[in-house]
């Protein structure tokens, strides 16, 4: 073999094993890729029921929707959670023809004011929890503004609630897990890397900050076991939400190594689609 024909040979060799190697890459971003699209969908999923819930008194239908909902999968995630799971189930197990009637006047009397605890409310707005006078319209909202306006996410026109209302950023959260499954698929994983920064920024400023302010309060006017329920469920994810973002900064940073070795973006994967789709920039 001529010294020409070998230079060639090895030149193709060390192609193929590059090719190979970049092949084994670009399958390993995929795979994980497909994990992380699943978990930043159930997020979002999981994050607008909490929305509903907090947001108005649910109809009969949604009850009904609610008790035939299988929570058994996710019970042991932690005690909070678990502890939740088992007082809604328990109560719409026993549900009857008054049980919408009886939730809807137990969350309108919670959530909106009309009950109290030694003078104080439970509506759930960050303002009102931090500030020294329980008001609205405080240091709280300003800076839920603030992070909304710095992500270019605004409420919908008719939306008369100031924007710490806690449906309110739960939606955020939603719209910025899926941002962060675009992000990843469209390969920029700076940005991916910055909506999960920004979302566990804002979880631990604008949720986790006070929330057990509220539940504590919470739990001190609601009559039902299903809101106390709620209240538990609510507080389980957040905690673990905080757990999982760790997580995800971590595969966001590990995806982006793997598509630098496969030297190309990440692969295009099919979006699931969610029923409850929300849009990218409106609450």
């Amino acid at each position: 073999m001529s010294e020409n024909t070998m230079a060639e040979t090895l030149d193709t060799q060390a192609e193929a094993t590059s090719a190979d190697a970049a092949a084994q890459a670009e399958q390993a971003v995929a795979s994980v890729s497909e994990e992380v699209a699943a978990a930043l969908e159930g997020r979002a999923a999981f994050y607008e029921t909490l929305a509903g819930l907090f947001w108005m008194p649910l109809t009969a239908e949604q009850v009904e929707a609610m008790a035939g909902q299988d929570f058994s999968a996710y019970a042991e995630l932690n005690e909070d959670f678990a502890d939740g799971v088992n007082d809604i189930t328990r109560y719409l197990r026993k549900r009857n023809t008054g049980t919408r009637d009886e939730m809807a006047v137990d969350f309108t009397g919670t959530f909106t004011g009309i009950k109290t605890y030694e003078g104080k409310t439970a509506v759930p707005y960050k303002s009102v929890f931090t500030s020294e006078d329980g008001l609205m319209y405080q240091e709280g909202f300003r800076e839920v503004y603030h992070a909304f306006k710095a992500e270019a996410i605004k409420k919908r026109a008719g939306l008369d609630y100031p924007d710490d209302h806690i449906s309110f950023l739960c939606q955020f959260m939603a719209i910025m897990s899926r941002r962060t499954l675009e992000a990843l698929q469209a390969g920029d994983y700076d940005k991916a890397a910055h909506d999960v920064k920004a979302s566990t920024d804002f979880l631990d400023n604008n949720i986790l900050s006070w929330y057990d302010q509220l539940m504590e309060r919470s739990l001190l006017l609601i009559k039902t076991r299903f809101y106390k329920g709620v209240m538990k469920l609510a507080r389980g994810f957040f905690t673990l939400d905080r757990e999982t973002l760790a997580d995800l900064s971590d595969e966001v940073a590990e995806l982006a190594e793997a598509a630098k070795k496969a030297e190309g973006p990440l692969p295009s994967n099919a979006r699931p689609v969610h029923p409850f789709e929300a849009s990218k920039n409106t609450i």
